[in-house]
């Protein structure tokens, strides 16, 4: 795409957009960086440095004197600034499709309300392995918090990158076209932005398979209803290769296609030329990366690893050292017998009901935040059965009060310090003290990044009993 001397306004100075502004200055733009708030100081050299024009504390009229805009993904389209842009005819993308359009490598993109993050970071440690022995270079960038424009310019046609893709991003994406697309579940989440409508959610999902043709590749989870019934009743539309993959379920007689499934404890891939075992499922579930939803992670990686033509030599040793991802089930310490967890990353009832089910034995939850419509009665009678004490935290304590209260024991803490405190003071030993939100951070915290490492800060801060 030829875009010198074209007129960007980016709205938003957040890390992608200052990503976007940076990239398209380099391809010749002339661009408008604009904030509603502040732009930090460093922020601020690097773009006087890229000679980027920039404005805060608001918008200007000067951001509409623009051939097309790219938003930053955290802005809704019930924005005003957004609204405007929209009646006066200015195309609106977000980072994620102005770097594509740049992009010479490979792109597996991998969305999914949970597991996309370990997903993707098991897709890139696999792609690392292979790629040492075969001459090429892999990138994580995307949603997992490296913007793609930062990293687009260095990236060779052999090369892939592993695009982490959150609803927000692919809903400003037109021509972004993946080779390798993943679906990992779809679950209710975010559901203040999308009214409520969880169909309206699983849409701006399935636009990271829009673009796709014959030489590409969709992989699913054939577990979750909602994707199968999605896929299934209509695959005679799709023109893509289909890879689904699953724990319980397998594809109807005649399916002539290829699957990802487990055969008792072993990953097997099912193809017309038959079946091959992959990995013993005890050879990589270790740690923090345990539980039956890390077996759906592992299976959404070794269906890409298959799109991409990628042998088990390098799945396997990537597997086996994989130790899961910061905030995520992670492993903090072992206090007076009392292990401690941080699921951070937990920020929605799917991810909750996660962290419960891998749980072992009895223990104390700690959750809350910033509620984003949560039905916390859909798990109920985990809570009951896994959880001790309840200790909330956040907007959200009223809610989590009015929902549990009576059913375990429940307290409410003022801060999270507070909260460690008390689950430090009543945690038996064996037990396990698990941080595992279900909601956002954002009434108390930068980011869930800021959450969980505040709350390995108060855990280290304990001192043996």
């Amino acid at each position: 795409m030829d875009i010198t001397g074209k007129r960007v306004s980016v709205i938003g100075a957040g890390k992608s957009g200052i990503a976007a502004a940076e990239l398209l200055r380099l391809e010749g733009a002339e661009v408008l960086l604009s904030e509603v708030g502040r732009i930090g100081e460093k922020e601020r050299l690097r773009l006087e440095e890229m000679q980027v024009a920039f404005e805060e504390e608001g918008h200007s009229e000067r951001v509409y004197e623009a051939d097309f805009c790219v938003i930053s993904p955290g802005i809704g389209p019930s924005v005003p600034v957004v609204k405007t842009m929209q009646s006066r005819g200015i195309s609106l993308y977000s980072e994620i499709e102005i770097a594509s359009l740049f992009c010479k490598a490979r792109i597996v993109g991998i969305t999914g309300t949970d597991g996309k993050t370990t997903t993707s970071t098991l897709v890139h440690h696999i792609c690392e392995a292979d790629g040492i022995m075969n001459g090429y270079r892999s990138y994580s960038v995307g949603n997992i918090g490296v913007p793609f424009s930062s990293m687009v310019r260095d990236m060779s046609a052999r090369d892939v990158a592993v695009v982490e893709l959150s609803s927000y991003q692919l809903e400003r994406c037109i021509t972004f076209r993946p080779d390798v697309a993943v679906i990992t579940n779809i679950t209710p989440d975010h559901l203040d932005r999308y009214q409520g409508d969880l169909l309206r959610y699983a849409e701006a999902k399935f636009r990271i398979y829009a673009n796709q043709g014959a030489r590409d590749t969709l992989i699913y989870n054939a577990d979750d209803l909602l994707l199968r019934e999605h896929f299934e009743s209509s695959s005679d539309r799709f023109p893509f290769r289909i890879i689904p993959f699953g724990i319980d379920y397998l594809p109807p007689a005649g399916h002539d296609g290829s699957f990802v499934f487990i055969d008792g404890d072993t990953i097997v891939v099912r193809t017309a030329s038959g079946d091959e075992r992959v990995i013993v499922t005890s050879d990589f579930l270790k740690g923090s990366f345990r539980g039956r939803h890390n077996i759906y992670n592992a299976l959404a990686a070794v269906s890409v690893s298959r799109a991409l033509g990628i042998g088990n030599e390098a799945v396997c040793s990537a597997l086996t050292q994989f130790r899961g991802v910061e905030h995520r089930q992670e492993f903090v310490m072992t206090i007076d017998g009392v292990d401690w967890v941080n699921d951070s990353k937990a920020t929605n009832i799917n991810a909750l009901r996660q962290a419960l089910e891998a749980l072992p034995g009895k223990g104390i939850l700690i959750a809350g935040g910033r509620d984003k419509g949560n039905d916390y009665n859909s798990v109920s009678d985990l809570v009951r059965q896994k959880i001790s004490l309840l200790i909330a935290i956040g907007e959200s304590r009223e809610k989590l009060a009015s929902a549990f209260e009576g059913i375990i024991a429940f307290k409410a803490a003022e801060s999270l310090e507070e909260a460690v405190s008390f689950a430090h003071e009543f945690a038996q030993e064996g037990q396990t003290v698990l941080f595992s939100p279900a909601c956002a951070s954002f009434d108390m915290f930068e980011n869930f990044e800021d959450r969980g490492r505040q709350f390995k800060q108060c855990v280290h801060q304990l001192q043996p009993c």
